[in-house]
């Protein structure tokens, strides 16, 4: 009875966040870093491993609320290259058969994203590396300006390493001498080699379950972004939540450096 008398209080205080946004300014590009799957299935006593699927399942919902308010980029951390080398066999399984699922779903012809990933996919098994490949292929030709990237054995340091060494093979390639291509390094030239060339930095972050690090993700485009810490789980992330880390984001003075 009570979870029934709550559900109008939640439905009038969703409207009134909509409401309170209506004409403030919406974050571009949002940055997710979706933390505390295992965490909330054990509260909700689950086996661990099921928060992974419950997870995958509500970046559907997330998209669709980004969708709603006019956010057209959206970049989501799946796992970094130590949590790939550091944690249980099947937990990582788990992660990965998880993102092989949400790509397929955002491939199929009903929806609006185009589907990007970031990373170093050499440090992925031959079947998710090639799930996520198709994904990218079958959702490149969509105009619709909606654009999901995953970032899945990825790190910002490496990113950074990795755009560094693209760019001197492009320099060696063209014969350059080295002392010249040093004195015409420049940030928009480093980060015309990133992961996430060609897409605008993150306006605002959001991590979920309470944790306030941002564990090298986007290290190189979040000079600027708004940072939102949740406390809640990932899967228990709720709309009211989502809004109020937009309406957070559109109270606050972003300056940059000014």
């Amino acid at each position: 009875m009570r979870s029934l008398l709550k559900r109008p209080a939640y439905w009038f205080y969703e409207r009134h966040l909509q409401a309170r946004l209506s004409g403030m300014l919406r974050p571009r590009h949002i940055g997710i870093v979706m933390d505390g799957n295992r965490r909330w299935a054990r509260q909700m006593g689950m086996v661990p491993s099921v928060g992974h699927r419950y997870g995958g399942e509500h970046i559907d919902n997330v998209l669709a609320w980004s969708a709603e308010q006019g956010v057209t980029h959206v970049t989501i951390f799946v796992a970094s290259p130590d949590n790939l080398l550091q944690r249980p066999t099947d937990q990582i399984g788990n992660v990965l058969t998880m993102v092989e699922d949400v790509t397929d779903r955002l491939a199929l012809p009903e929806s609006i994203w185009q589907v990007h990933i970031a990373g170093r996919l050499d440090s992925l098994p031959d079947t998710t590396r090639h799930a996520l490949k198709l994904a990218e292929e079958r959702t490149r030709p969509r105009t619709t300006g909606m654009h999901v990237t995953f970032a899945i054995g990825y790190g910002g340091r490496e990113e950074v390493v990795d755009a560094l060494r693209s760019l001197l093979d492009e320099e060696a390639a063209a014969g350059a001498d080295l002392r010249d291509v040093a004195e015409r390094i420049t940030d928009q030239r480093i980060a015309a080699h990133l992961y996430t060339a060609g897409h605008p930095d993150p306006d605002l972050i959001i991590r979920t379950s309470g944790e306030q690090r941002l564990s090298g993700f986007l290290l190189w485009q979040s000079a600027h972004s708004e940072l939102c810490f949740c406390d809640t789980y990932w899967p228990a992330f709720r709309k009211v939540d989502f809004l109020r880390a937009l309406r957070a984001y559109a109270t606050r003075d972003r300056r940059y450096g000014r």
